[in-house]
């Protein structure tokens, strides 16, 4: 079975849909969160942490009612368009305590269609390795779109509307493409439930958690107590960086943080060549490194002499994000054997997005609020602690993780 042509279609705007409402919203949520709502830093990462709820939550409502009751494009549709009252409702809400409940309820329905979106893919493919990636990077260009919007074509995050609160027309317009992913979605290709209804699922399952056992492998143990650790810094990229570039006023902060998603691309195409040529360890030391670099140019860079700094902190985006988390699920598969290869990507989805992400979000508010006082945020010491903590991860992955089999199969194969 080929994918005709208008399923194609149907699954490119489906992803572009899926990944411009994520991007219109949250990339600027820090900056809306400071400037609009006042809130502090501890309370700015708690609404970040909600994304981490979501994917701790993800696995039950996908698990228990997705794979066994429901077509996943329905369950897809369903959700954006309940999104879409709760996107209504923080565009409306005045104060962090109104808007934080809708932003929890929000991410838990969100993370979901994460999973859904493949779901549905994979469901029309013969050769997912060959096809998929095709369909996916419609979703980066989405993101990347809403990103070019909300800069270029509606200046929300200029200083002038920044001041005016017009960032928060990010809500209203991130609501407006749900309301138009959920309806679509009753138009996207059947996608029936994976689990006969009276089919047992444990929650051990869910969470990938007979994957534990993978755990016994020291080197598999190092890899995933650095994946958890590298969160850390990763949670500063995702709530401070926009706001880092608003407050220091550089021009359509949000637009020039779309070059972190094009590199991204790019990056993920040289990744394979790269993986065979270097092996594993050596391809995550990169990504870890990435982080320490960026991180240190931001504490150094910029809005005039040394804004080329900032460029390249965000254009190591992809080297970041690719050579860490793209081979860590690489690295993953080939540790789990077929028996657990889904069960260990979801552990480490939990152990990273959930978990990893949830103690970095915390971390980051209680650090810029330790380094904000009435003159501003001291962003150089807000981004030299994640670059040291980074700099340490590495580090010790180097000292301790020494895979010599997985560096000289992936060599081979």
């Amino acid at each position: 079975m080929t994918m005709t042509a208008t399923i194609r279609i149907k699954l490119s705007v489906m992803m572009f849909l899926e990944f411009f409402i994520w991007g219109a919203w949250f990339v600027t949520l820090g900056s809306f969160l400071g400037n609009t709502l006042h809130a502090t830093g501890a309370q700015t990462g708690a609404v970040f942490s909600t994304q981490s709820w979501g994917a701790i939550i993800a696995p039950f409502i996908i698990g228990l009612i997705a794979d066994r009751y429901f077509n996943a494009e329905k369950i897809l549709g369903v959700l954006h368009i309940i999104g879409a009252v709760l996107m209504y409702q923080m565009y409306t809400a005045v104060d962090i305590t109104v808007f934080y409940p809708y932003v929890l309820g929000y991410m838990v329905l969100y993370m979901p269609t994460l999973a859904l979106v493949n779901s549905v893919s994979f469901n029309q493919m013969t050769d997912p390795e060959k096809e998929f990636s095709t369909i996916r990077v419609w979703g980066t260009l989405g993101w990347i779109v809403a990103g070019l919007a909300i800069s270029y074509a509606f200046h929300w995050d200029s200083p002038r509307g920044v001041t005016q609160g017009l960032l928060k027309n990010t809500f209203l317009m991130a609501g407006i493409v749900s309301l138009v992913l959920g309806l679509f979605s009753f138009t996207l290709p059947a996608t029936p439930p994976k689990i006969a209804s009276g089919e047992k699922v444990s929650v051990s399952q869910l969470l990938g958690l007979d994957a534990l056992k993978l755990l016994k492998d020291k080197n598999f143990l190092i890899f995933f107590i650095a994946s958890i650790l590298i969160c850390i810094p990763l949670a500063f990229y995702y709530q401070n960086a926009n706001s880092f570039l608003t407050d220091i006023k550089v021009d359509n902060p949000t637009g020039k943080m779309t070059i972190g998603q094009i590199s991204e691309v790019a990056f993920l195409l040289c990744l394979p060549i790269f993986f065979k040529k270097f092996g594993f360890k050596w391809t995550i030391l990169v990504g870890m490194l990435a982080w320490a670099a960026r991180y240190a140019m931001f504490a150094y860079g910029n809005a005039t002499d040394l804004s080329f700094l900032l460029i390249l902190g965000i254009a190591l985006h992809g080297v970041c994000y690719d050579f860490f988390f793209v081979s860590g699920q690489i690295y993953t598969d080939s540790k789990a054997g077929p028996q657990y290869k889904s069960a260990a990507q979801g552990m480490i989805t939990l152990a990273t997005y959930g978990v990893g992400m949830l103690i970095g979000f915390y971390i980051a508010g209680v650090i810029s609020d330790a380094y904000n006082s009435p003159t501003g945020h001291d962003w150089h010491m807000i981004w030299l602690i994640p670059a040291g903590i980074a700099a340490v991860v590495m580090v010790l992955f180097l000292l301790f993780f020494n895979d010599k089999n997985e560096a000289s199969n992936s060599q081979k194969s």
